[in-house]
């Protein structure tokens, strides 16, 4: 099999399960933008990060041209690249996958130990370990491993072993910032207490905190329309309590972390709480 064939048959074979693909060069980085989206003429983000607007038929925007197209895939606009791929790699995110990149054998050593096993697929230094799910990507979420899934690419290194699982909260966690409680601090008392010392004046604190919690679960429960579910949910506390003085950091912290668990920015967050304060005119 030659050197062009062998990615391509593998791509090809991924695609056809579902697994959106695109050639890299050798160093396992994808191909830089052509003359058309050189400098972000096309309008997509820097650093081959989003497509933007742009429709470039090529493989100029890393995970974003990730394709299960065949035609695409083999069609003499890409044959360029794929003569001079060193491997193949796919987007886990649209695959509705998430790699967590084990980079080292401490790394490895701390997984086996903290995570559900699925599974493994060996690489150079360490191992991929590879669930059903998709999140935020971040690197560097401890010493050694990094989060690929959305908005991101992986190299395609084999079937591995084992079944992939489902993936857990214990890596979606690996990915969320902790909010500052300075940033917070802008967001959190809305009014100020009134007569009541602190305390809610029309509710318990008992029912505060099991509106926090159930507003917790809405945000982490949500399966599609994340950015609505959160701003609705923003909006639906407010109202019970944006008034009273009776939220405080620790309460919005919790619902940003929430948030940020199904991949909301911290900015998205503030974002959508100073929205709902607008909404309803506080």
């Amino acid at each position: 099999m030659s050197k062009t064939s062998y990615p391509l048959h593998t791509a090809l074979s991924l695609a056809a399960s579902g697994v959106p693909v695109l050639p890299l060069r050798r160093g396992k980085v994808p191909f830089g933008n052509c003359r058309a989206c050189a400098d972000n003429t096309c309008g997509g983000r820097p650093n081959m990060k989003s497509p933007g607007p742009c429709r470039c038929p090529g493989v100029c925007h890393a995970w974003a041209a990730a394709t299960t197209d065949p035609a695409v895939i083999t069609s003499p606009t890409w044959a360029g690249a794929w003569r001079r791929a060193g491997c193949v790699g796919y987007h886990p995110g649209g695959a509705e996958l998430t790699v967590v990149d084990l980079d080292d054998a401490d790394a490895v050593a701390w997984a086996r130990a903290a995570l559900p096993v699925t599974r493994t697929v060996p690489t150079t230094r360490g191992e991929h370990w590879i669930y059903r799910g998709t999140m935020t990507s971040r690197n560097a979420v401890r010493p050694g491993v990094d989060i690929k899934s959305a908005m991101a690419y992986a190299r395609y290194l084999g079937p591995g072993t084992g079944a992939v699982a489902d993936l857990p909260d214990a890596v979606r966690a690996l990915a969320v910032k902790e909010p500052s409680p300075v940033r917070l601090a802008a967001y959190a008392a809305v009014v100020p207490a009134g007569a009541g010392g602190g305390e809610c004046p029309h509710r318990t604190p008992a029912f505060l905190e099991r509106g926090i919690a159930m507003a917790e679960q809405r945000i982490t429960g949500a399966s599609s329309a994340v950015h609505a579910t959160v701003y609705r949910t923003f909006l639906a506390v407010l109202s019970l309590h944006g008034r009273c003085g009776c939220l405080t950091d620790a309460h919005v912290a919790r619902l940003f972390t929430a948030a940020q668990s199904k991949g909301e920015t911290a900015r998205h967050c503030a974002d959508a709480w100073t929205n709902a304060r607008t909404t309803l005119g506080l």
